[in-house]
């Protein structure tokens, strides 16, 4: 069962999640535009290393902390490493009271039907056990939607689900995550067949069951506020998806019962030659705008 401090953390916590969990593929664009260089490691470990070391520091920024960050989304290497001399996940529960959820999708299949569907899963039993022996809360997994294609929306809606079944299943709360792409001409169709599809599929979940969504800011304001009242959502956050981060709280801030889950605009401006308290000074400034747009209305 989830950790009930914790469920209720997330369900009525006033602040955003946090997603640390950059992986293999986003590393290396991640690191850049914190200032490191290709150049600067020779390997995945290194690259790792690096970007481990970008996330503790984040964590660890004093304005990082449950008053405003209610939870973070950590990559599977993060969760196995540690924060301030504990284990990642618990760090931040005990020393920050942030709530710990992991990535687990393995990155997406090639398009068809104008979505992207996630690659199989065949380890996710025994990753699920890991992190619930972590500490973890709850779980991610992310694919991606690049055309108003009802059956393609149909496709991707149901493997979120599907997969979610077997993730509530180890006691964790799947965070659904079928991304729409900001940059297609037909966004505002794609949302709104993404809402009729997941409001059909939360019906159909056993009496009781929570999950979580993550959704591509929408063109039209409070597009998804339904779904923020549905009793088997426990609550919606939604990714910048490649807005600036002023763009995201601008959209953001138009959507009442949603709170941000930003990766890419958390760590805008954030750099490796800042000194601790150039780092946190920034860091700082960043949770607080975007708190912002998350708790208005």
């Amino acid at each position: 069962m989830p950790n009930a401090a914790q469920a209720e953390k997330i369900r009525a916590g006033n602040g955003f999640v946090a997603a640390l969990d950059q992986s293999g593929g986003s590393t290396p664009k991640a690191l850049a535009l914190y200032g490191v260089a290709e150049d600067a490691y020779g390997s995945d470990a290194e690259m790792f290393d690096l970007i481990h070391a970008m996330r503790a520091r984040i964590a660890q920024a004093p304005d990082f902390n449950g008053d405003k960050v209610i939870g973070a989304i950590l990559f599977e290497m993060t969760m196995d490493r540690e924060m301030g001399g504990k284990p990642s996940a618990r760090y931040l529960w005990e020393e920050r009271g942030v709530v710990p959820f992991l990535k687990v999708d393995k990155g997406l299949e090639a398009e068809s039907d104008g979505v992207r569907l996630m690659k199989p899963m065949p380890d996710l039993d025994a990753l699920c056990k890991r992190a619930v022996d972590a500490g973890i809360f709850g779980t991610k997994m992310r694919s991606v939607i690049d055309a108003a294609s009802a059956s393609g929306i149909e496709a991707i809606v149901a493997q979120q689900f599907e997969v979610g079944q077997q993730i509530l299943g180890h006691g964790l709360i799947p965070i659904i995550e079928p991304e729409v792409t900001i940059s297609i001409n037909d966004k505002a169709e794609a949302e709104a067949l993404l809402l009729d599809t997941i409001a059909r599929h939360l019906d159909a979940l056993p009496e009781g069951t929570e999950v979580m969504l993550k959704l591509t800011l929408p063109e039209t304001a409070n597009q998804y506020q339904a779904l923020t009242q549905h009793p088997a959502v426990m609550r919606v956050v939604a990714l910048s998806g490649g807005y600036s981060r002023d763009e995201a709280n601008r959209r953001l801030a138009q959507n009442s019962g949603i709170v941000a889950s930003f990766s890419r605009a958390l760590t805008e401006g954030l750099s490796t030659d800042q000194t601790d308290a150039e780092f946190n000074s920034t860091i700082g400034k960043t949770i607080d705008s975007i708190h912002a747009a998350s708790v208005v209305g």
